[in-house]
């Protein structure tokens, strides 16, 4: 196996640096060796969406990411989308309106409408069908998650 080669970048808005094998991918690093378990790991193959992340503010499949890629870019999981005093609007408009379901999805759904609401805070219906395309969720119709992203375009949960 080739030598670790040292990766930095920020993470969450916090600068790290870590050891990375050449062909290591972002979700790996990210859940195993920076311990962010929010990121899922779900078709491995870019179809389902789960793995969602900010990369420099858009939506990227970690599992189809070589973590190399993201040297000196920003990084943003679920886990940084949380403001200190609690959940994001999106996350509030998610577990108000019931767009949960299980919970396997919703980290890359929730990932995806920040990107959406943060380059368009007032998309229509088809903006956020066509945005959460790249999402699979196999417990709903969708119809509670697009529900749920029009009530955060509103403020409101």
């Amino acid at each position: 196996m080739p030598a670790a080669d040292r990766l930095s970048f920020r993470l969450n808005g916090h600068p790290v640096a870590v050891p990375c094998e050449p062909a290591r991918i972002l979700l790996d690093l990210l859940r195993e060796d920076l311990g962010l378990t929010g990121t899922k790991r779900g078709c491995d193959l870019g179809t389902c969406g789960c793995c969602t992340v900010l990369i420099d503010g858009t939506p990227t499949l970690s599992c189809l990411t070589l973590a190399q890629l993201v040297e000196g870019r920003a990084v943003e999981t679920i886990e940084g989308l949380s403001p200190p005093q609690g959940l994001s609007n999106v996350q509030r408009a998610f577990v108000e309106h019931g767009a949960t379901q299980c919970g396997f999805c919703t980290p890359g759904f929730v990932v995806t409408a920040t990107a959406l609401l943060n380059r368009n805070p007032h998309p229509n219906r088809a903006e956020i069908e066509r945005a959460i395309a790249g999402n699979l969720c196999r417990c709903t119709g969708y119809t509670k998650i697009i529900e749920a992203i029009e009530a955060a375009t509103r403020g409101a949960p």
